[in-house]
């Protein structure tokens, strides 16, 4: 059984596809960019204000499936350059205290709205 997570604070699903969903007790988001205003869908500008927009889509996600930082298991970030690796790395840690997920971070070719980053994980509720 699985159900759809939804929230007005993060920013809509651009394409066909959810912003995240609960099986069991686990969250599975999908990326988000680093988009800074939800309701124009604009992004962030630079790399740090980027990723800083992303963590906060991202968390907005899993306070409304009921969990938040110290629930994720696993994350990935997809950067454009990964000479920016040093920068979301900072930021990314920034919001975990304790112990930190499982990750991945690959570089890709090019994100949608020409963002600079995209990050989504997978959360353990109870």
């Amino acid at each position: 059984m699985s159900s759809i997570i939804h929230t007005e604070k993060a920013p809509a699903a651009i394409g066909p596809y959810v912003q995240g969903r609960r099986v069991g007790s686990l969250v599975f988001t999908s990326g988000q960019l680093g988009i800074e205003d939800v309701s124009t869908g604009e992004l962030a500008v630079g790399i740090e204000a980027q990723t800083h927009a992303s963590m906060k889509n991202l968390g907005e996600i899993l306070k409304a499936a009921g969990a938040d930082y110290s629930n994720i298991v696993k994350a990935t970030i997809f950067v454009t350059d990964l000479g920016d690796f040093g920068t979301v790395n900072e930021i990314y840690a920034s919001y975990f205290s304790g112990e930190y997920p499982a990750r991945s971070c690959v570089q890709v070719a090019a994100l949608p709205k020409a963002a600079l980053v995209e990050i989504e994980c997978i959360a353990e509720i109870g």
